[in-house]
């Protein structure tokens, strides 16, 4: 019975649920690594393809059952994960049909924390934290899981947002053993940066975080560094990467809305959640569960041409300090990487002004590529209208600085490198 707390869901009944159509209550189920066993002397290996309910899917007896000599203790499950998953679907919801209103702050403030725990309590989440702390025991590991349950929150907090949309794509976004997903373009599958238990480091400046919140809206989070420079060093970590600290105010007005994902971008993000698993996927429509079989190109570097994840950056700004005052007196203020004026690095100006020339390059080399209508706006509550276009004029001019660009030393080698092979989505 369910009320025993045993059977321990790592992905959420609840959260598989929001990915099934109505009506239908069970999933294609692929295992990537399915068992091999030995019956009477024959052996064989599993069926990968299952047709299960979310009751099934994605859980592990005694996953955070904790013991002391022959003592078993489920409070984690009851407790700990059952708060989170009692408040965790309003937030998801919010934000996957996402309206600025008055519950969005509370949106927010939950979202955060329960991607940080969803990211941690899944086997590649545990396992990951079990090897960096030197191969503790298990009830020590749960432990520490709920001690550090934060760690991902102020780097979120102080990340582009967009939430793209998949409702023009016939395919929908699948899900995975480990719904959080890091994606950097130079940490291919096979390398060390994603073998094992490992992620990219949500740190690093090119890494992207997303989370499917429904078949059709999925949230990424890109680094705000990796945005205004996107021709530094991807492997070299963002400014103030320090985990555990008050991060930056965060405006929601700057979130980006509207970006309708083609079906051949929808099947290139299926692909990379499936390369992130660490062993199953799901989905309603089995076809779903191959992307690889009909892509063009499946270069990590090149999927969406090497900006599959990332923001418009016509709509990012230089600078970002925040000041604000408290009823009764005093203030705070924080630069936009979430350091206060009396820390070393704030408003580092040498930073800016790099960070600046290549945000005017690489604004110019997007106008280029994607055209003078946004990929992605930003909503005004206030009396303008949405501008959805940077207009013709103004996308001209982008296009002439982008020719001067493109006569840079090794610019078109390092534009050819990003570049899909061939063209068209195999059916």
């Amino acid at each position: 019975m369910k009320q025993d707390y045993k059977h321990n869901h790592y992905v959420p009944e609840w959260y598989q649920k929001r990915f099934l159509p109505a009506g239908q209550h069970k999933q294609w189920y692929l295992d990537l690594r399915p068992d091999r066993v030995t019956n009477n002397g024959r052996s064989y290996t599993r069926r990968a393809l299952l047709h299960w309910g979310p009751a099934k899917c994605f859980a592990q007896n005694d996953l955070y059952t904790t013991r002391w000599g022959s003592i078993e203790n489920r409070d984690i499950e009851r407790f700990f994960f059952g708060q989170l998953d009692n408040s965790g679907p309003a937030a998801v919801a919010h934000f996957a049909d996402f309206e600025f209103n008055s519950e969005s702050g509370d949106a927010f403030n939950t979202l955060l924390p329960y991607m940080s725990v969803q990211k941690l309590r899944t086997p590649k989440g545990l396992g990951w934290l079990r090897s960096i702390l030197g191969g503790i025991s298990k009830n020590r590991t749960l432990n520490e899981m709920q001690r550090i349950q934060n760690i991902f929150c102020n780097i979120w907090g102080e990340a582009v947002w967009q939430i793209a949309d998949a409702s023009k794509s016939p395919t929908k976004f699948i899900i995975s053993d480990h719904p959080v997903i890091a994606y950097n373009r130079e940490c291919f599958p096979a390398s060390k940066w994603c073998s094992g238990y490992n992620d990219p480091d949500i740190r690093m400046v090119a890494t992207h975080t997303y989370f499917p919140l429904s078949p059709d809206k999925l949230l990424i989070l890109t680094n705000l560094a990796w945005v205004r420079d996107p021709f530094q060093n991807a492997f070299k970590l963002r400014p103030n990467p320090k985990y555990f600290r008050p991060a930056a105010l965060f405006n929601m007005m700057d979130i980006q809305h509207y970006r309708y994902l083609s079906e051949e971008e929808v099947v290139e993000i299926n692909y990379v959640t499936k390369r992130s698993a660490f062993r199953y996927i799901a989905s309603p429509v089995k076809e779903w569960l191959f992307p690889e079989k009909r892509l063009r190109s499946l270069h990590w570097r090149k999927l969406g041409d090497g900006y599959l994840f990332m923001p418009d950056p016509r709509h990012i700004h230089g600078g970002g300090t925040t000041f604000v005052g408290f009823e009764g007196g005093g203030s705070d203020g924080w630069d936009a990487y979430g350091r206060k004026p009396w820390q070393e690095g704030y408003e580092d100006k040498k930073l800016e002004e790099h960070e600046w020339q290549a945000m005017q390059k690489f604004k110019a080399e997007w106008s280029a590529q994607m055209g003078p209508c946004y990929r992605g706006v930003e909503l005004d509550y206030g009396d303008r209208e949405i501008r959805w276009s940077m207009g013709d004029d103004y996308h001209k001019s982008e296009c002439e600085r982008d020719k001067e660009y493109l006569r840079l030393p090794g610019e078109k080698a390092r534009r050819r490198r990003l570049k899909r092979t061939s063209s068209g989505l195999k059916d």
